[in-house]
């Protein structure tokens, strides 16, 4: 996985973060930049960000764990 660079790190504006849903449960998404990922809390599953695009696939999501 890619370090959080200023070159590959997603643009926080909230308008764009607004814009951006779970795929599967078309929820709004958590930013954490440090783990440079998209989290979505209903569908348990947090999306990478990879080169500073968002991968909205659940075949590449990480399942959270319990107390994340």
């Amino acid at each position: 996985m890619t370090e959080p660079t200023p070159e590959n790190a997603i643009n926080t504006d909230p308008k764009l973060l607004e814009l951006l849903v779970c795929p599967l449960t078309k929820t709004s998404l958590e930013y954490k930049a440090e783990q440079q990922e998209l989290i979505s809390r209903a569908a348990r599953l947090a999306f990478p960000i990879r080169d500073g695009i968002p991968v909205l696939l659940e075949a590449e999501a990480r399942k959270l764990e319990d107390g994340e």
